[in-house]
């Protein structure tokens, strides 16, 4: 064998020697990762026995009543020191009688001050037609303050043949005898009482004609016709907007032709731009004439003041 040939032998043979080298050094390497993995993952499932105890305990804590129990011993404890309800004072009452709320905190009288349930007596009192709002409070170290905060009559409902008060928004408040109205609109028809605020804006966007108003039908559950004292019903088309345009063309109508009282039974406005007017019913009846009302008479001119016979026309100022 000549030397060249054994030159490339070695040449040859020194790429197999040390590829395997090179993967022991590759395995040595993966190692520690492995190593390190399994280590992450011993960790999170300790933190899960971990979390998983916990969970479990507070569970048997919420099935026993545990901090609930600890709670009532500990405003029990605060009540034996003196801390107990035994007065309620009321605030902002107008029309309804304190009986009603004392009757309703009452339930809560004679009760450590922290045990007292603040927010089941105002459920209670929300209950009532009459309270808007209700806010309750203790005041150490035996007394139980509620504050009112009540609704506002806004009209008078009548449907079924009865007649109930209620606020701008709907609410019935009470029930109203025939002996003892007050001085408030009245609306009549099925749902009229949830369309209270609308005819509340419809009302005052005509305020010349507000004083002569009597009171309000809700249609169809679609419209008003509007009532006068002086007998006449007007009818309005739909919608808030078109009923409004509407109601104030027939009061500048009425302000430079007076319609209202004059005989007529009924306006009607429900197309735009157009009114058809029906007249009475009764007997003998006629078409009242529409004249505009003529202007005010002036009075005559005061006569010419003559000078005193001692003085001069020529020189008076």
């Amino acid at each position: 064998m000549t030397a060249r040939i054994a030159r490339g032998s070695a040449q040859r043979a020194r790429p197999r020697n040390t590829a395997p080298a090179r993967g022991r050094q590759g395995q040595r390497k993966a190692a520690p990762q492995s190593q390190g993995l399994a280590d992450a993952i011993r960790r999170l499932s300790w933190w899960i026995f971990i979390g998983m105890l916990i969970a479990l305990a507070v569970a048997l804590l919420a099935v026993f009543q545990i901090p609930q129990l600890a709670g009532t011993a500990l405003g029990e404890t605060v009540g034996r020191a003196g801390f107990v309800a035994k007065r309620v004072e009321t605030r902002g009452l107008v029309r309804m009688s304190p009986m009603q709320v004392n009757w309703i905190a009452s339930a809560q009288l004679d009760r450590a001050m922290p045990l007292v349930d603040l927010e089941a007596i105002r459920q209670q009192l929300l209950k009532f037609g009459w309270v808007r709002d209700a806010r309750v409070s203790r005041r150490l170290p035996d007394t139980l303050v509620v504050d009112i905060v009540e609704r506002r009559p806004a009209a008078i409902w009548q449907h079924n043949r009865q007649l109930a008060l209620i606020d701008v928004d709907g609410v019935v408040l009470e029930a109203v005898r025939d002996q003892a109205m007050p001085d408030l609109p009245l609306i009549i028809g099925p749902a009229a009482n949830m369309h209270a605020a609308e005819l509340g804006r419809l009302v005052d966007s005509a305020p010349r004609l507000k004083p002569a108003m009597a009171n309000a039908s809700w249609v169809g559950g679609r419209r008003w016709d509007i009532g006068f004292q002086s007998g006449e019903t007007l009818a309005l088309p739909e919608g808030e907007e078109a009923a409004t345009r509407a109601l104030a063309r027939f009061a500048r109508m009425d302000q430079t032709t007076q319609l209202l009282g004059r005989g007529y039974a009924r306006f009607d406005m429900r197309i735009r731009g157009k009114m058809y007017v029906r007249l009475s019913n009764q007997p003998g009846s006629t078409v009242p004439a529409l004249v505009p009302p003529a202007p005010a008479l002036q009075p005559p001119p005061p006569p010419p003041v003559s000078a005193p016979a001692d003085v001069d026309p020529a020189t008076t100022i």
